[in-house]
Order: structure tokens, then sequence, then C-alpha cells
């Protein structure tokens, strides 16, 4: 987000400057300065306010400009989806699956094409066992001031990869670090995709990243009907979200839910 802040705090500075300086050409110099000084802080704040309203749209869970933005579905039916961010990895990729195969659940592996180059046997197992996978770039970059046609290539070569797994179903996509501003949403409004977020994210506070328990009694007491749930589970610094997986499984079929794909999420009434 910080190139998104200095692009525009330039740009604004840039045409603040250029007035300011036409100014300074002619007019009594009293008023020359005044013109200045005004033009400046107009110049800084206009550009603190493009920032901000820059960095708010790019991380923005409910809106993007164009296309469709899901963090959850509206539906009163007991049925969350369990998705799964980056991989896979050639160490944690089989543990995350016994643990599934374990407790009978089907979940949306959202994959890099980079994890698929590197660890292709674990993406054909992931498949072969009955679960989802979903787009989440080749390189894991930023799509944020990149140009359509590196946008395009991140993407749809990642369906290739995918497609050579053997997966067959509908390629649902997720924004790197769930960053979004203008050309991806644009381009995935264009291929008419959805861009699938999350509304439950136990990583995201430290105080509950921490400890297995925490994160699993903060998925219980703020899972909704059509929650889609966020963890990272293929890395090595990610051993609590693997040890709280058991528990956020049992203990959401202790209330009653039931859990389902992100393509079986999109499809309940």
């Amino acid at each position: 987000m910080i190139e998104i802040g200095i692009l525009f705090a330039v740009l604004v500075a840039f045409v603040g400057a250029g007035l300011a300086i036409w100014r300074l050409i002619g007019g009594p110099t009293q008023r020359r300065l005044g013109l200045v000084l005004r033009i400046t802080i107009l110049s800084l704040i206009g550009a603190l306010l493009l920032s901000l309203s820059a960095w708010k749209l790019s991380n923005a869970r409910t809106f993007q400009l164009f296309g469709g933005i899901v963090p959850r579905v509206d539906t009163t039916e007991p049925v969350v989806a369990l998705t799964f961010d980056d991989g896979p990895s050639s160490q944690f990729t089989e543990e995350v699956l016994a643990i599934l195969r374990k407790e009978g659940v089907r979940a949306t592996f959202f994959v890099t094409g980079k994890g698929l180059v590197r660890n292709p046997d674990e993406g054909r197992r992931i498949v072969e066992e009955g679960h989802e996978l979903g787009n989440h770039s080749l390189s894991h970059q930023r799509l944020i001031l990149k140009p359509y046609s590196v946008v395009q290539e991140e993407i749809e070569s990642t369906d290739e990869l995918i497609r050579a797994t053997g997966y067959d179903g509908d390629i649902h996509f997720r924004s790197p670090f769930g960053k979004k501003l203008i050309v991806l949403p644009y381009y995935l409004s264009k291929t008419e995709r959805l861009n699938i977020f999350w509304d439950l994210a136990p990583e995201g506070y430290p105080e509950t990243a921490a400890d297995p328990d925490s994160m699993v009694e903060h998925v219980l007491s703020e899972a909704r009907p059509g929650s889609i749930i966020l963890l990272h589970v293929m890395a090595k610094r990610r051993t609590t979200s693997r040890q709280s997986l058991p528990g956020i499984i049992q203990g959401l079929r202790e209330q009653g839910y039931r859990f389902v794909t992100v393509s079986e999420l999109l499809a309940t009434p």
C-alpha cells in the first residue's frame, strides 16, 4: 500500500508545485507568497486524502470498483466454507489433508502457481481427495499498480497449472494479501470472476494467532451461516493454525454447521 500513497502524493505534489511556480512568475511578492502557501497546503491535504482513500479501497473486504466481491454468503443455512491460502507445500499438505480426511470435511485451497510448479504431486493429491482448488495468483505478489497484461498472466497461467492437476471444477480467485484497486477488479469483471474474500480470519489478531485454543474460540464465537473462514496452514510458522484445525471443525459441527466448498457455498439458497 505504500506505493499507492507515494504515487498519489507525488502526482498531487507535482501539480501543486507546477501551479506554485506559475504563480511565482508574476504578481506582487506578498500575493505570490500567499498563493504558494495555499497551493502547497492544499496539495499536501489532497495527497493525504487521496492516499487514505486508495489505502481504504485496496483493503476493503466488502467493496471493489468493478465486479463482485464475496466476504460471506447471505444465507440462513448452517453452512461454512473452510479455505486455505498459499501452497501446496511439500511439508504440510499431507498433514492438513489427513485432518480433513479424518473429519470428513471438504475444503477450498487457494493455491499459488509457484506452489504448484514446486509441488505438483501435492496439488494432484488435494484434488484426488475431493477438495476444491482456487486461484491465488502465480507469484503471490500484490496485484496493484500492475498493468493488465501482468494481472492476466498471473491469473491465467495459474488456471492452467490448476487444470494440470486434474481439477475440472469452477476456479475461484482470491487476491494475494487481499489487495485490489483498479486493474485487478477490472480484469475480474471482464472475465466474470468473483473475488472471494472472508469474514473470519483468526490469524489476523496477534493475541489469537499465538494460541490454537484462542483461534478455535474466536472462530466458534464469530461464525455465522455463510461464513468463509481463512487460514494459512502451508507455512512452517503457522503451526498454531494447523493445530487449531481439528478444534475448529469439531466445534463448529457441535454448533450444527456443515462444511462446504466455496462453489457449494455460492450455490446455497
